[in-house]
């Protein structure tokens, strides 16, 4: 079944690269206008960076660890589609001090509220959808990465409630929780020939997740197919969670 969002209007915060950037060029593909957030000064300066592509798509420089930035961003009269898929994430046990726990907390947890937020009007206005990007880190530990493993736990429940909170409102929100994808958040692994082949024999379906696997759910989510799904996380993982 084709999808169809034509005459839609979506945001997708953390649109620039990776699973964003296969979310945002699938919506545009199927109709919407759409219109990405990342933290480079223009959308030139992600040609030919981690396979990005901004072609179509509108762009808005925006630093999502800080309110302010976010709370400077218009907002539109109405908003179809929010997709949240901003994320950082520290290596080498930097989780652990204050200010690695800070700042992956800031961009993971923190500002997608602010982001839902601050979109909140126009997507009251349209009836809109959220989705909220989290992992299936949220699900399990994550040996050391305290704060991303918080975070994406804190995403689960933040979808759970703001799905409670603003159906009264006519706005579904619900969540993707991707495995293992090849973006440049997971080259630690992707890019170790020992720990892929490790992470991939723990994977059912025997392959890493793309953008694109990502994008069908959030499509999903964000179409009528899913009219009575409300404040659900769904895990996108190849059956890795399973083991």
């Amino acid at each position: 079944m084709q999808l169809d969002f034509s005459g839609q209007t979506a945001r997708v915060v953390g649109g620039s690269s990776g699973i964003g950037n296969g979310v945002a060029q699938a919506l545009r593909a199927a109709g919407a206008k759409v219109e990405v957030w990342g933290t480079r000064a223009t959308a030139a300066d992600y040609q030919g960076v981690d396979g990005s592509d901004l072609t179509g798509l509108s762009y808005c420089q925006v630093d999502v660890s800080d309110p302010v930035a976010i709370a400077a961003v218009p907002v539109p009269d109405r908003l179809d589609i929010l997709v949240l898929c901003q994320g950082t994430v520290r290596y080498g046990g930097e989780e652990f001090t204050p200010e690695g726990w800070a700042a992956v907390m800031d961009v993971n947890i923190t500002s997608v509220m602010d982001c839902a937020r601050h979109c909140f009007p126009a997507l009251k206005a349209a009836g809109g959808r959220v989705i909220i990007v989290s992992s299936v880190a949220g699900f399990n530990a994550t040996v050391g990465n305290p704060a991303y493993a918080a975070s994406k736990h804190a995403a689960v429940g933040l979808t759970k409630t703001l799905g409670a909170a603003w159906a009264r409102d006519g706005v579904r929100v619900n969540g993707l929780a991707p495995g293992l994808v090849d973006t440049k958040l997971t080259r630690v692994t992707t890019q170790n020939e020992k720990r892929l082949a490790g992470a991939l024999r723990g994977i059912p379906q025997g392959r890493l997740g793309t953008p694109a696997d990502m994008a069908g759910v959030v499509l999903f989510l964000a179409s009528p197919l899913a009219a009575y799904v409300t404040g659900q996380t769904l895990i996108a993982d190849g059956g890795l969670s399973l083991q």
